[in-house]
């Protein structure tokens, strides 16, 4: 799980730090409504979930190669549980921007679920 492990981290951290560097300037310069959530907050998120879902997907493959897709789909549910309960106080917040805050997370969400299919695609495809 090792060198598989590493190879991802060394393509998603820098593509992570990116994004957030972006998205941190576009919150802090441009938008003016008040958010429940810090872009830190949200970016924490993301990649503690990122980085855990190929983990856990990593470990499937190696002991169970068939079941990688699977693991995928299930975890994709879970993350997007798990996304509904983070957001969950600032959806029921009443002085913050609702809009702006599900549109300052859910941007970076799909960005990085594209981002771990094609990671996940390739480790599946490499089993055949």
């Amino acid at each position: 799980m090792g060198r598989p492990f590493l190879n991802f981290l060394k393509v998603f951290l820098p593509f992570a730090l990116i994004l957030f560097a972006i998205q941190f300037y576009t919150v802090s310069n441009f938008v003016e409504a008040t958010l429940y959530y810090s872009t830190v907050s949200n970016y924490a998120f993301h990649i503690l979930a990122t980085i855990l879902i190929y983990a856990i997907l990593l470990y499937i493959n190696l002991n169970f190669e068939d079941k990688t897709g699977f693991a995928f789909m299930g975890m994709g549910l879970l993350k997007m549980l798990a996304a509904v309960l983070f957001l969950l106080p600032a959806l029921l917040n009443d002085e913050v921007s609702i809009f702006a805050q599900v549109i300052a997370f859910f941007v970076p969400y799909f960005i990085f679920l594209i981002f771990e299919t094609t990671f996940a695609v390739k480790l599946i495809n490499h089993n055949k």
